[in-house]
């Protein structure tokens, strides 16, 4: 794997846990209305950043898919065959 994929994984990782931190603090309701201001704006980039990382993804699977669609194709119809 590349460096640039590896650090691509761990941003998404970092963003998505950092997110969920977010998250949880407003869950449990204790947040200044200044900080929660920020946070919300916070969550809101990195929720961003996460919908352009997973549509990056999800297009590059799709490429994928069309560049092996013959397997692809082959390996549907075999389990369609076994059902």
């Amino acid at each position: 794997m590349s460096p640039k994929k590896k650090s691509d994984s761990i941003n998404f990782s970092d963003s998505f846990n950092e997110l969920e931190k977010i998250v949880e603090k407003f869950e449990h309701g204790n947040v200044d209305v200044e900080e929660g201001l920020k946070d919300f704006e916070h969550a809101l980039t990195l929720a961003r950043g996460l919908k352009e990382r997973l549509a990056t993804v999800e297009n590059k699977v799709t490429e994928i898919k069309k560049k092996f669609s013959d397997v692809v194709d082959d390996e549907s119809e075999q389990s369609n065959m076994e059902l």
